[in-house]
């Protein structure tokens, strides 16, 4: 079985390349070919466990299994990443395992391009300014990602934590040759937006029925169980909501609030990004419409993410 740290899986993945597999993983489910996917997750002391299994046709068929560490105040506390853990690809026919690999990469970067799938169907064809609220790992996946989707010109970033966000809007201005401004407030940061990505560990909403202009694409990135919340539901009940996947969504996503609370009913949602992607339900509808995609993270994006590092390292 081989091995790929971070280093390599970035070396051998790239956004484009993450992005069509992605997208091809999402138009397979749609059609009804081999794209199925579970997840599972377990509450630890200040953080939790998080498993997600997926099979996937490609070259052949693949499966995978990741096992994601979660713990918000690793970096504050003791000098690690928030996000640690492993992708197992194993061959789907004969269950061999054929590779394990550093999941941080593979998640930051099949997380963003997910986002950038659902930008592409479902943002205006001019957005060209993006708001990040949470500037981490993900923001920045997201910043390269949503490049190789849309025109973007400009970049408004907001963090609980100012330093983070001046750092995030200094190193992207670089690297992208964008217009970078960092925002006081969320709501200001938003406004900002025509697509807003939000990708924080945040317990309790942090956009509001206002917060937005008409038009905006959100991607919400960071409600990954049940306890963690970005959106408000009374925003999801008036946008055109997508999930990347209904009954997770349901179960651990900002839909999930929103389902409790009574706010929305599952066919309040106007679709799937698999049904988008393939064309059998409609995405956006008008250029005014809020459209939410609210994306738990799907394990088929895991196994076409993998099976590119895998594939590539076995060709070379």
């Amino acid at each position: 079985m081989r091995w790929f740290d971070g280093d390599e899986v970035l070396r051998l993945l790239d956004m484009e390349s993450c992005i069509h597999a992605v997208e091809a993983a999402f138009r397979a489910r749609g059609t009804g070919r081999l794209a199925s996917s579970s997840v599972a997750g377990l509450d630890l002391i200040g953080g939790g466990l998080h498993a997600k299994l997926g099979a996937l046709q490609l070259s052949r068929p693949y499966a995978a299994a990741k096992i994601n560490a979660n713990f918000p105040d690793n970096p504050a506390q003791r000098g690690l990443p928030t996000v640690q853990g492993l992708v197992i690809l194993f061959d789907a026919l004969s269950g061999v395992p054929l590779a394990s690999m550093d999941s941080r990469t593979i998640t930051s970067m099949r997380t963003a391009a997910a986002s950038a799938v659902a930008a592409r169907y479902l943002a205006l064809p001019n957005a060209s300014a993006v708001t990040l609220i949470g500037c981490g790992a993900q923001a920045r996946a997201h910043v390269r990602a949503l490049a190789c989707v849309r025109p973007i010109t400009r970049l408004i970033a907001f963090d609980a934590e100012r330093a983070a966000a001046d750092l995030f809007a200094r190193e992207m201005a670089s690297l992208y040759q964008l217009e970078a401004s960092v925002a006081t407030d969320v709501r200001q940061a938003a406004r900002s937006g025509d697509i807003v990505v939000t990708s924080t560990p945040a317990r309790q909403a942090l956009l509001e029925l206002g917060d937005v202009k008409q038009g905006t694409f959100i991607a919400a990135v960071g409600a990954d169980n049940e306890h963690k919340q970005e959106i408000a539901p009374a925003l999801l009940r008036e946008a055109a909501v997508i999930v990347d996947d209904m009954e997770q969504c349901a179960r651990i996503g900002d839909l999930h609030h929103a389902l409790v609370l009574g706010v929305m009913r599952p066919s309040d949602v106007r679709a799937s990004l698999d049904q988008v992607v393939a064309g059998t339900a409609t995405g956006r509808i008008n250029d005014t419409e809020i459209v939410i995609f609210d994306s738990t993270g799907v394990a088929i994006e895991d196994v076409a993410a993998a099976a590119i590092v895998y594939e590539r390292a076995e060709n070379a």
